[in-house]
């Protein structure tokens, strides 16, 4: 079982160290990880051995605040617990660290006017002047000094306390150094009380000019100023999650008991039919049933173009409907929506570690207990060679404040909160630092080639033809319309954006592994493969060249002939994506070995390894051997990703040192890859490799610039450098520039917002486009020129049609006219009419029968 958990209390890296290491003691835990930025804790246990109180209570028991996080519900129930709390906690601790600071400054700059103003040469009242009033001198510091130190009272009492329990951090670096030089400046006043007292004025002056109260309020409020300025830093690091939430639907429209009711989002229940008007937010994920519109899905996919969507296409909460009215059943309600799944891999992300990370805690775990140590040596060090109390106590106290390890405990989990932020909001999601660090990595990436490189489906790409180029794809239309064949759509779909209309068919007659055949006014034709057309006679001696030329381009050709003959080609081929070709380039810039996996014969994929330069391709992998090969190049000791759709590829995918599920929004996909990429775009995939370098290279950054400070720090701090240079840190320097590494750390992984996806070049898409789509604008313009020269045809919309029924009823109204023919097609909501007719009245006809028109064209 994985929980997730709020913490509370800690404040940096040893806190976070300490948490993990008590609860990862106990009996039944598998794995926990906690992260200091989101004050978070995610626990994987077995729920036979240890309860969920066991673990709360390990969490308390070690200093600290736990209770639920809001991360185990649906992002509706998030949004609703926030919308009815009075304010974010994050706020909460913001405002409260705010006021702490008005008010320690307010009290701060008399206090350092008292201290140090004479020293500017500042007037100071006169019963505060001169060596014989250094009690009351002292006395009003002191009483300056109690409101900052009361507001800040909760460094003391947690830097106490951890360090009662033996596992000190940055609180008990600040309350040791802090309350040192409170307690020397009270004793400082006992001391100058008993000089005046016996007229010992030597000794009022030696403690005169050392009283330290400043120093102790300076640390406090220099200290609050850095948490303060981090707070807000970090709030901005996961704006991409809160921005998803806000995007989250409150309410939905469903019919129940044939009304339309509207509830609260999170009351829809699966098989609830929705109602969405253009402008609303889609609830949850279904299916349409009812209407047609465009989709906004860039909260989803990070795509801005708003996608087409009709009866039976999918929609997934969170999207906008822009335009039209929509019902939908829905199929995926609370934590099961694929919005949900996002928030909450997006949050598990952010949550979780990288390896880098671990290393970093570890070394966190034991810095604090080094530092006080190096503190008192360098206290004793000092005294032991003759220097004063004072400059022993001074040095010290530096030590400890300068090496506070804030920027150590934030140099991970910020740049990951802001990666992962990255990649959510451009529809990539990174489901751990794991594998966001082992991305950078990578030197091999296999593809599948269906659906990954290729768009999946089979399109008409080359039409070639003895007839005119109309009449030909009457007869194509008119054959394949009867046939069950998957490459038959393919024709189909493409006659009917050339908007031609089949030929009458008769003695229709399916030829089992050759083709089909069929009756065209009389006359045979065929349609088919090679084997097909030899069959029937017809001599294809003058297409061999052709043929072979067309395989090796990776192309079926569908031959079409009749008893006079071959009459042409119709090729298909499942044909690259726009993108693909750009992003195998980008790959092999990077380094990166390109190989594409396919169960297609040797040919087809050679042609496409000619056409995207693909450095290696294993053809005729089925599904369950594709994992072997994942398995074989990592022999070869190379760090391997899968990209694939996450179905079939699942084994592959899970075997890879990075999975990639592609195109995978609303797939169980989400379950089988590390690396989500939820629209359809190799590209993604580069953009996710890219942005996993940036991450760890900014995190080893953060790194560096945490051990470089703290190196260069401690020793100036303790004074090795104050015999040849003179080089001496005061206590209220080393505490600014504690809070300025903290703020750097931060404000460097903010640097990674500026991050900017991979896109195609243009001359790439022009390429690419042109190669496969030349011969079907070509079929276009052809298309055009006999529509105008045979006769005249139009395209109305008609919306209402809902099955065969309606589409046979819509035919019979249009075709009742005489001279007209009328191609309705369903799945187009559209009629495609030829023929002389008033306009009007057709338009008449289907409103008649019962249907609406939207358009005519």
């Amino acid at each position: 079982m994985k929980e997730k958990y709020d913490v509370t209390g800690m404040t940096c890296s040893a806190c976070s160290s300490r948490v993990e290491k008590c609860v990862s003691k106990l009996n039944g835990v598998r794995n926990v990880s906690v992260n200091l930025l989101t004050n978070s804790m995610q626990v994987e246990y077995d729920e036979q051995i240890l309860s969920d109180k066991q673990i709360i209570d390990a969490v308390v028991k070690a200093g600290y605040g736990a209770d639920h996080s809001l991360g185990n519900f649906s992002a509706n129930v998030q949004q609703a617990v926030r919308t009815a709390a009075s304010e974010n906690p994050a706020e909460k601790e913001q405002k409260n660290m705010r006021i702490r600071l008005i008010i320690s400054f307010v009290f701060l700059i008399p206090l350092m006017y008292v201290s140090m103003g004479h020293m500017a040469g500042l007037p100071l009242p006169s019963f505060l002047d001169g060596v014989e009033n250094a009690v009351s001198f002292a006395f009003t510091q002191f009483l300056l000094c109690l409101p900052i130190i009361y507001v800040n009272r909760k460094y003391y009492s947690k830097g106490f306390q951890t360090l009662f329990h033996l596992a000190p951090n940055m609180d008990s670096l600040i309350a040791i150094g802090s309350c040192a030089s409170l307690v020397y400046g009270i004793f400082a006043i006992y001391r100058m009380s008993y000089g005046l007292g016996h007229g010992d004025m030597e000794l009022v002056h030696r403690y005169y000019h050392d009283l330290y109260f400043e120093s102790a309020a300076m640390i406090l409020a220099l200290i609050t100023v850095g948490k303060y300025l981090e707070a807000r830093s970090k709030g901005k690091t996961s704006e991409a999650l809160t921005k998803l939430l806000d995007l989250s639907p409150k309410t939905a429209v469903v019919e129940r008991s044939g009304r339309e009711i509207e509830i609260p989002a999170r009351q829809v229940q699966a098989g609830d039919i929705v109602i969405v008007r253009p402008g609303s937010s889609i609830p949850v994920d279904g299916f349409i049933i009812e209407g047609n519109t465009s989709i906004d899905e860039a909260a989803i996919t990070g795509e801005s173009i708003p996608v087409h969507k009709q009866v039976n296409d999918t929609v997934i909460a969170a999207t906008m409907n822009k335009t039209g009215f929509i019902r939908f059943k829905a199929t995926r309600v609370g934590d099961d929506t694929t919005f949900s799944q996002i928030i909450r891999l997006v949050e598990e992300a952010s949550s979780s570690k990288a390896p880098i990370a671990k290393t970093a805690d570890k070394i966190a775990g034991v810095f604090v207990p080094v530092v006080i140590t190096i503190a008192l040596i360098t206290a004793i060090a000092w005294l032991a060679t003759g220097a004063s109390f004072e400059f022993a106590l001074s040095c010290a106290i530096s030590v400890l404040v300068i090496s506070c390890p804030c920027a150590l405990g934030l140099a991970t989990p910020v740049a990951i909160m802001v990666g992962t932020g990255k990649g959510a909001e451009n529809g990539i999601l990174i489901k751990s630092g794991e594998a966001l660090e082992t991305a950078h990595h990578i030197q091999s990436v296999v593809l599948d080639k269906t659906g990954t490189l290729t768009e999946g489906k089979p399109v008409v790409t080359d039409v070639e033809t003895i007839l005119s180029q109309r009449k030909f794809l009457e007869i194509a239309a008119g054959l394949e319309a009867k046939s069950e064949h998957p490459l038959a759509e393919a024709i189909l779909e493409f006659t009917r954006k050339q908007k031609i209309v089949p030929a009458a068919v008769t003695d229709f007659v399916s030829i089992p592994g050759q083709g089909i055949k069929g009756k065209i006014d009389g006359t045979w034709y065929y349609a088919g493969n090679r084997r097909m057309m030899e069959e029937q006679g017809i001599s294809l001696m003058s297409l061999d060249s052709r043929l072979n030329d067309l395989a090796d381009e990776g192309k079926t050709p569908m031959l079409f002939g009749s008893d006079q003959g071959i009459l042409g080609i119709l090729s298909v081929s499942d044909v690259v994506k726009p993108t693909s070709r750009e992003a195998v380039r980008q790959l092999k810039e990077q380094g990166i070995e390109v190989v594409m996996l396919t169960g297609d014969n040797k040919r087809t994929a050679q042609a496409i390894r000619k056409q995207l330069d693909i450095d290696t391709v294993i053809a005729e992998v089925l599904p369950q051997d594709k994992e072997r090969e994942i398995a074989r190049l990592q022999e070869q000791g190379k760090t391997v990703a899968m990209v694939g759709d996450g179905i079939n590829d699942a084994p592959a995918l899970a075997r890879a040192d990075v999975g990639m599920a592609i195109g995978a929004g609303t797939d169980v996909a989400i379950e089988s890859a590390d690396i989500v990429l939820m629209k359809n775009d190799l590209l993604d995939a580069v953009t996710a490799i890219r942005l996993s370098k940036a991450v760890i290279r900014n995190i080893k950054q953060n790194l560096f610039w945490a051990f470089f400070y703290n190196s260069l720090g401690i020793p100036v701090a303790a004074g090795l450098f104050y015999h040849a240079f003179g080089l001496k840190l005061n206590p209220m320097i080393g505490a600014a520039a504690m809070s300025m590494s903290s703020i750097f750390v931060v404000t460097n992984a903010l640097r990674l917002k500026r991050f900017r996806v991979s896109e195609v070049s243009g001359e790439s898409g022009e390429t690419e486009k042109s190669f496969v789509q030349e011969a079907v604008l070509q079929s276009n313009d052809m298309i055009e020129k006999e529509n105008q020269e045979v006769t005249n045809m139009i395209t109305m919309k008609i919306n209402g049609m809902m099955c065969p029924h309606c589409q046979a009823a819509v035919k019979k109204a249009l075709e009742a006219f005489d001279g007209v023919t009328a191609d309705v097609n369903l799945e187009d909501k559209a009629a495609y009419i030829t023929g002389d007719a008033d306009v009007q009245a057709l338009k008449k006809a289907v409103i008649d029968a019962g249907y609406e028109v939207v358009g005519i064209e």
